[in-house]
C-alpha cells in the first residue's frame, strides 16, 4: 500500500512498506500507546469509553503497521498526535476515535465498512469525510484547484467535525514540517496553509490553531520578516516585563478597588498578527499600540461592561479604538471588548475584556459547541456564523469559471469586519470596505439584483459608498433594475461579486454565441474552405462541451480559441504554421486587408449588436487611429490602438485578435482621449487648461495632478472628443498658451 504525500507525509515516490503487519512488536501495547491522550480525555470527560479509544489506537498501530513519517517516527504517532490536539479543545469521543482513525482508510487495507462495523456508521461518515477531503490536493493548476476546492468546502459542509480533524491534520504536519528536505516542498505546503487552512480555523473560531498555522508557514515563507519580529519581541520582553506585571496589578487594584473580581492576564500578540499589521498600515514596529493585549475575564456580561467603564474612567482612551464585538459578535461567534487606553508608562496598550464563557469560545470557536457535554448544538450548525459557509455554496452552485471560483471563495474567507444595520436593526457583517451593493445583496439575492439607490443613515448614498460600523442602510429598489456589469469594480464580497458574473454572464450569452460563430465562420473563409455549421459538430465531444452553440459561446467569450478549432478541423494546414510577430499583424495590411487574405474586418457596432465593447483604457483609442480588437474572457472585446504597448500581452495569443474599423460609428460619438500637460505653478494656470479646451468644443472628464514641484504641476485630463483630429486640434491649441510648457499625447507604458 502506498502512503500520501504532502503535509509531511511520506511520498508515493519514496519508497516504502506499508502493509499491515502480521504481528506487532511485543513491547508495543495499545493502551500505554494511548496513555496520555486518555488521560487529556478523563480531564474532561470521565464517561467516554476508553476502551473504544484503545480499541482505536490498537487498529492504528496495527494497520499503519511499518509505516514511518519523514521524522523516522512510526506513522501511527501521528494520528495519535491529532486526537491530543483535540482534546485541547474538548472534543466529544467521536471526534477523538474520527482523529485516531483518519488515516487508516487512505493508507492502509482498512475499510469504511469495517469501520462501520467495529465502531458504527457515524464513526465511518466522519472518516469518509477526512479522507475525502487529504485526496483534495490544491497545488495543481486554476481548473483543477478551483474543483477541488468545491469539492473541499461542500465535504467540509456536512459535518464541521470533519474540518475540525482536517485542521487538527494540518496543524500536527505543520509541527513536523521542517523534516522535509525539499524546500519547494515546504514552501507549498506553507503557502496553501497560509491560504486555506488558517482562513478556514479562524472562520470557526479555533483561534489556537490558526494562530500556530499562521506562526509557522509564516517562519517558512518568511524567514526574514519572522527573524525580524522575531529579535524586536525578545528586546522587548527584556525591557518591558517589568511593565507587563506592573500593568496587571495596576488593572487588578482598579477594578478590585470597585468591586470587581477578576482575572487579568497581559499576553504577547502572535509575530505574523504584528507583521501583517505592520504591512498593512506601513508603520514600524515601534509605532504598534497593541504588541502586548492584556486580557480581563469576568464572571457576567454586566460585568465586562462595569469593568470597561472603570478602565476608562482611569485611563485615557484612544479615540477611535472601541469595539464592542459582545453586542455585535463576529460571524464566528467571537465576543469581546475591545478598546486602547494610555497605560502605565504613557504607553499605549489593548485591552480585551469578556465573559469566562466568551473566553472559551474565542479560543476555541466552533469546537466549544462540539463538547463532550453539550453533543450536537442546533445553533453551532444554523446560527448566523454559518452563513458565511452557506454563502460559499452558493457560489460554488452558480459559478463554473475556475479563477471566479478561488477569487470570490477566498474574499469570503478573507476580512477584517464592518458592522451594519437595515432600518429595522437588523444586523448584517460586511468585510472592511463593503459597499451599499454589498450590504444589498449580504440582504437577499434579489434585493442586490434590484438595487438602484441606497440611504445611509437617512441619506442618499451612492451606490459605490465605503459603508462603516454603525451605518444604518436601506435599499432602494425598482423591479426594472438588474445588476450592472459596473458594479464588479467595486463590490468587495465573494458572493456580489459571483451574482452580478452570473446576470452578466447569462445576459451576454447571445452576443457571445453570435460573436464566436462569426469569428470562425470568417477563420475557415479565410482559409479557403467552405463554412457550414454542421462541420463543428465533430468537435463538441473533442472540446467536451453540450453542443455547437457552447463551442461558438467558448469562442466568442475567449475561453476556446478559434486556432485551436481550426488546427482541429484542417490539422494538415497547421502542422508547420508559425505563430506571426506583433509587428507582422500590422506591417502587411492595406487598404483592402491583409495581402492575400479575404478582408475580415470585424465592425465595432453593427456586426453583432449588442456585443459587449469596451475602448482601453491605456491607449484610449479614438476614430481617425488604426486600431484592432482583443477578446477577453467573459468581457466582450476591447479596442486598442494598433501601436499601444500593451498589445504585446497578447502575442502568444493570436486565436483572440480581430481585425476591427470604425465603420458604423455614428457622427455624434464621443470618444475620451488622455493629454499630459506640464504647466507652471501660476495662477489661472488651471483655469486657462480648462477654459481653453471648452472653447475647443472638448469636454474634461477627469482630471489629476500627478506631480508637482516648486515651479509645475504636471497635469493628466481626460477629455471627450469627436475623433483623433479633434483632440490634435486641442492639444495644439494648448500648446501655443505661455503658461502651458509641454503638451501631449498620453499612452500607459509610451510615456
Amino acid at each position: 500500500m502506498v502512503g500520501k504525500s504532502g503535509d509531511g507525509k511520506i511520498d508515493p515516490d519514496e519508497s516504502f512498506s506499508a502493509k499491515k503487519s502480521a504481528t506487532k512488536e511485543s513491547d508495543i501495547i495499545p493502551k500505554k500507546v494511548a496513555s496520555k491522550l486518555i488521560s487529556a480525555l478523563k480531564a474532561y470527560d470521565p464517561d467516554f469509553n476508553e476502551e473504544r479509544i484503545i480499541k482505536a489506537v490498537d487498529i492504528a498501530i496495527e494497520y499503519h503497521g511499518t509505516q514511518k513519517r519523514h521524522s523516522g517516527d512510526p506513522y501511527y504517532h501521528h494520528p495519535i498526535a491529532v486526537a491530543e490536539i483535540l482534546t485541547e479543545c474538548k472534543l466529544d469521543e467521536k471526534t477523538i476515535l474520527t482523529a485516531i482513525l483518519h488515516d487508516t482508510v487512505e493508507d492502509t487495507d482498512l475499510t469504511i465498512e469495517e469501520i462501520n462495523e467495529k465502531f458504527g456508521a457515524d464513526i465511518g461518515a466522519l472518516v469518509d469525510g477526512v479522507t475525502k477531503l487529504t485526496k483534495i490536493e490544491f497545488q495543481s493548476d486554476n481548473e483543477r484547484q478551483a474543483e477541488n476546492f468545491r469539492k473541499f468546502l461542500l465535504a467540509i459542509s456536512e459535518d464541521v467535525r470533519v474540518l475540525m480533524v482536517k485542521l487538527a491534520d494540518r496543524l500536527h504536519n505543520m509541527r513536523t514540517l521542517h523534516y522535509i528536505n525539499k524546500d519547494a516542498k515546504r514552501h507549498r505546503i506553507a503557502h496553501e496553509t497560509m491560504e486555506i487552512y488558517a482562513p478556514l480555523a479562524e472562520r470557526i473560531g479555533m483561534q489556537n490553531i490558526k494562530d500556530e498555522l499562521q506562526y509557522i508557514a509564516f517562519k517558512e515563507l518568511n524567514p526574514e520578516g519572522y527573524k525580524s519580529v522575531i529579535s524586536r519581541l525578545e528586546f522587548l520582553r527584556k525591557s518591558g516585563e517589568e511593565i507587563v506585571e506592573q500593568t496587571v496589578v495596576d488593572i487588578e487594584k482598579i477594578l478590585k478597588d470597585e468591586g470587581l473580581e477578576a482575572e487579568i492576564s497581559g499576553r504577547e500578540k502572535r509575530p505574523y498578527s504584528i507583521w501583517r499589521k505592520m504591512q498593512d498600515k506601513n508603520i514600524t514596529f515601534e509605532q504598534l499600540s497593541d504588541i502586548i493585549a492584556f486580557r480581563i475575564l469576568t464572571d457576567s456580561k454586566e460585568n465586562c461592561y462595569r469593568a470597561l467603564g472603570v478602565i476608562h474612567s482611569k485611563y485615557h482612551m484612544v479615540p477611535d479604538n472601541f469595539k464592542d464585538f459582545i453586542s455585535t459578535p463576529k460571524n464566528n461567534g467571537y465576543r469581546s471588548l475591545h478598546t486602547v487606553v494610555i497605560g502605565p508608562g504613557r504607553k499605549p496598550i489593548e485591552i480585551q475584556i469578556r465573559t469566562r464563557k466568551m473566553h472559551e469560545i474565542a479560543e476555541m470557536g466552533v469546537a466549544a459547541h462540539w463538547s463532550y457535554k453539550q453533543g450536537v448544538s442546533s445553533d453551532a450548525m444554523e446560527g448566523k456564523k454559518f452563513r458565511w459557509m452557506r454563502e460559499l455554496l452558493d457560489i460554488l452552485e452558480h459559478t463554473s469559471n475556475p479563477d471566479e471560483v478561488l477569487e470570490n471563495t477566498k474574499l469570503e474567507m478573507y476580512h477584517d469586519q464592518v458592522f451594519c444595520f437595515s432600518p429595522k436593526g437588523d444586523l448584517y457583517v460586511l468585510p472592511k470596505g463593503g459597499t451599499t451593493v454589498d450590504f444589498a445583496f449580504a440582504v437577499h439575492s434579489e434585493v442586490g439584483s434590484r438595487c438602484v439607490g441606497a440611504k445611509v443613515n437617512g441619506r442618499i448614498a451612492p451606490l459605490r459608498t465605503r459603508l462603516k460600523n454603525g451605518d444604518q442602510v436601506e435599499i432602494l429598489t425598482s423591479k426594472s433594475q438588474n445588476p450592472s456589469a459596473a458594479w464588479e469594480h467595486f463590490v468587495v464580497t465573494g458572493k456580489a461579486r459571483s451574482e452580478i458574473k452570473r446576470f452578466v454572464r447569462s445576459q451576454k450569452y447571445d452576443e457571445y454565441r453570435a460573436l464566436g460563430e462569426e469569428m470562425i465562420k470568417r477563420s475557415i473563409i479565410s482559409e479557403g474552405e467552405k463554412y457550414n455549421a454542421k462541420m463543428i459538430e465533430p468537435l463538441v465531444e473533442k472540446f467536451k462541451k453540450e453542443s455547437i452553440e457552447d463551442i461558438f459561446i467558448s469562442i466568442g467569450d475567449g475561453t476556446l480559441s478559434r486556432q485551436d478549432v481550426l488546427k482541429e478541423l484542417f490539422p494538415e494546414k497547421f502542422s508547420e504554421r508559425k505563430k506571426p510577430s506583433l509587428l507582422s499583424r500590422f506591417r502587411t495590411k492595406n487598404k483592402e486587408g491583409y495581402e492575400n487574405h479575404e478582408k475580415i474586418s470585424v465592425p465595432i457596432m453593427g456586426l453583432i449588436p449588442g456585443m459587449a465593447v469596451h475602448f482601453a483604457g491605456c491607449c484610449h483609442p479614438l476614430p481617425g487611429e488604426k486600431i484592432t480588437g482583443i477578446v477577453n474572457s467573459g468581457k466582450g472585446v476591447t479596442i486598442h490602438t494598433v501601436d499601444c504597448g500593451e498589445l504585446e500581452n497578447f502575442v502568444d495569443h493570436p486565436e483572440g485578435w480581430i481585425d476591427v474599423g470604425w465603420e458604423g460609428m455614428a457622427s455624434d460619438d464621443l470618444f475620451v482621449g488622455r493629454i499630459k500637460t506640464v504647466v507652471s505653478h501660476q495662477k489661472g494656470a488651471l483655469a486657462l487648461i480648462t477654459s481653453t479646451i471648452a472653447q475647443a468644443e472638448g469636454n474634461i472628464n477627469n482630471l489629476r495632478i500627478t506631480n508637482r514641484s516648486t515651479d509645475f504641476f504636471e497635469i493628466i485630463v481626460d477629455i471627450e472628443v469627436r475623433d483623433i483630429d479633434h483632440l490634435a486640434s486641442i492639444i495644439n491649441v494648448l500648446r501655443s498658451k505661455k503658461m502651458i510648457n509641454e503638451v501631449e499625447r498620453y499612452k500607459e507604458g509610451h510615456h
